[in-house]
């Protein structure tokens, strides 16, 4: 692993982002280091929106059915729930 940079908001970004784009959009994954263990940080450059999902947070996505992708894919103007 390489040497953590400095990112906005005081959170360690380690190594390079992996890119994953197709047509419609791009996004940059990365994990980043926090006082609370390991977290991927996903962006988006074109929206400018990010997160940062823990192993938690992100083995919730592996229960998920596709319905539930779809309704939130089809949905780009904000999250699902208030």
């Amino acid at each position: 692993m390489g040497v953590a940079d400095a990112e906005p908001g005081g959170v360690p970004v380690n190594d390079e982002p992996l890119t994953i784009a197709n047509e419609f959009t791009e996004v940059h994954v990365r994990r980043v280091e926090t006082r609370n263990g390991a977290r991927l940080l996903i962006t988006a450059p074109k929206s400018g929106r990010s997160i940062s999902l823990d192993a938690l947070e992100l083995e919730a996505l592996t229960r998920q059915n596709p319905r539930t992708l779809e309704a939130m894919v089809g949905n780009t103007d904000g999250p699902l729930l208030p």
